[in-house]
């Protein structure tokens, strides 16, 4: 059983573990209502346009 990879470097461990780290939180949920609000929320009247709130 050799392996015939290169030993993993410093950053490429942590990039991995971040990754992981990333994986195992908990993701919202998707589809649905929810997504229909959020999309809502975005589009809003004058949303992301200071200018346009009067």
């Amino acid at each position: 059983m050799t392996d015939d990879r290169p030993p993993e470097t410093p950053i490429q461990r942590a990039l991995r573990l971040k990754q992981a780290a990333l994986d195992a939180k908990p993701k919202p949920p998707r589809g649905g209502r929810f997504q229909r609000e959020q999309a809502a929320a975005k589009v809003g009247p004058a949303k992301g346009k200071p200018w346009g709130a009067r």
